[in-house]
């Protein structure tokens, strides 16, 4: 007879990556990121249980997307007052606030409770390629994109 494993958090062994964003479209790299957030890529991942890894995400100024994505695609934010609408475009994300442009993406694929704000927190974003987690000894990960 089989059995589904549980993973209990203590029996969570955690490993850091790091990704370097160099030449990668923005939505292959949250897809791949978020699903190792998550813990997805283990055989004991459990939805339930925070089984994910730390993430680092290094030149991530070097991001692209494809197509008009960058004059066309808009972000929103709204301050809950009047007249508190704020609409930036991709490329001014990309420009201004690459690391909340970065976080965003990959934010929105994760999910959204309490477990997904543990997750969010093992994500780090970097505009260039020096970082201060060398003392993890993080992973080199290589996403195809």
């Amino acid at each position: 007879m089989r059995q589904t494993t549980i993973t209990k958090p203590a029996e969570v062994v955690r490993q850091w990556y790091v990704v370097d964003a160099t030449g990668l479209t923005m939505g292959r790299l949250s897809t791949e990121v978020a699903a190792i957030l998550r813990g997805k890529h283990k055989p004991t991942f459990t939805p339930n249980v925070d089984c994910g890894d730390y993430v680092i995400v290094v030149n991530a100024d070097k991001i692209v997307m494809t197509g008009n994505k960058m004059e066309d695609k808009k972000y929103y934010h709204h301050s809950q007052y009047s007249g508190g609408l704020r609409v930036r475009s991709a490329r001014v994300m990309k420009e201004k606030y690459t690391v909340e442009w970065v976080e965003h993406s990959i934010h929105g694929m994760l999910p959204h409770t309490k477990l997904g704000n543990v997750q969010r927190s093992h994500l780090f974003v970097y505009k260039g390629t020096e970082h201060p987690h060398a003392a993890q000894k993080p992973v080199a990960l290589t996403i195809k994109g």
